[in-house]
């Protein structure tokens, strides 16, 4: 895990970065890339003190699952993710080699399958596709704290 220091060390843990980042190339990797979102969050409570409720545990891992899984099975090569701590909110951002937009399907209850962009979108403060000199990069944002006049993804109602 990597953290980036303040000015001499005095801007507080909420201000300064906590990062993690892993490379994944293979359909097993699914799996280690959901523990190592469940490894960081765990780091990030235990060893940092930020509150990180069980539902932001899961939805951080949820998310991971299905946008690794997504550049594992359309884009060719490795896949970066990164996840970074910044202002209550975790960004999980996965990069991929395969610069083609995503396709975002309307919700269809009949459907079966490709629901996993739908779901990061419910689940996610923001949604955001960044074209790269090589390839993309899908980054969405978790609250870490669970927000009582809020709704799952942590905004207000």
């Amino acid at each position: 895990m990597e953290q980036t220091a303040g000015a001499e060390g005095e801007q507080s843990l909420v201000e300064n970065l906590v990062s993690v980042s892993g490379a994944f190339e293979n359909s097993e990797d699914i799996a280690v890339a959901r523990d190592l979102a469940r490894k960081f969050l765990t780091d990030v409570q235990a060893v940092h003190g930020l509150p990180v409720s069980g539902r932001a545990m899961g939805m951080v891992q949820l998310v991971v699952s299905e946008l690794v899984t997504n550049a594992r099975k359309y884009a060719p090569g490795p896949c970066l993710l990164t996840l970074e701590v910044n202002g209550g909110v975790v960004e999980v951002t996965v990069w991929d080699s395969n610069p083609t937009p995503p396709t975002i399907l309307a919700p269809d209850p009949m459907r079966i399958g490709q629901h996993g962009l739908e779901i990061v979108m419910a689940v996610g403060q923001s949604f955001a596709v960044h074209r790269e000199p090589v390839g993309k990069r899908i980054t969405t944002a978790i609250a870490l704290a669970d927000d009582p006049g809020g709704d799952v993804t942590g905004r207000r109602l």
